[in-house]
């Protein structure tokens, strides 16, 4: 069985954003002490993943999709990614904003591919 290319894409482009959130903000908690170049290379050595997974995730999805869908999917799986990060690893408390900032991401989603 076949799995279908958007499933396969959006896998991929969720496991990505894992690694990217943590990559870029991870180290705010991680390595808030240590000099920004070790912050730095922890990051670059995380990000490496990130790649390793966007990069096929896009070439997946490009067979199917346009560049512009591709890029509201990402930033749409972003903000999913991102407040549970935000929230549980940071400690970040919940604002009604991830609601709105939500919604109008849901909205980008709608208008790039309906047609």
């Amino acid at each position: 069985m076949q799995i279908p290319i958007i499933v396969q894409t959006t896998g991929l482009l969720i496991l990505s954003n894992v690694f990217m959130t943590v990559a870029w903000y991870g180290h705010l908690k991680n390595f808030s002490t240590k000099a920004w170049w070790i912050a730095a290379l922890a990051s670059w050595g995380i990000a490496l993943f990130e790649y390793l997974l966007q990069v096929p995730a896009n070439r997946i999805g490009y067979t199917t999709y346009s560049l512009a869908q591709l890029k509201i999917l990402q930033e749409a799986l972003t903000l999913i990614v991102f407040v549970p990060f935000a929230m549980f690893y940071m400690g970040q408390p919940f604002k009604l904003d991830y609601v709105w900032a939500g919604l109008c991401l849901v909205g980008a989603v709608y208008f790039i591919f309906r047609s």
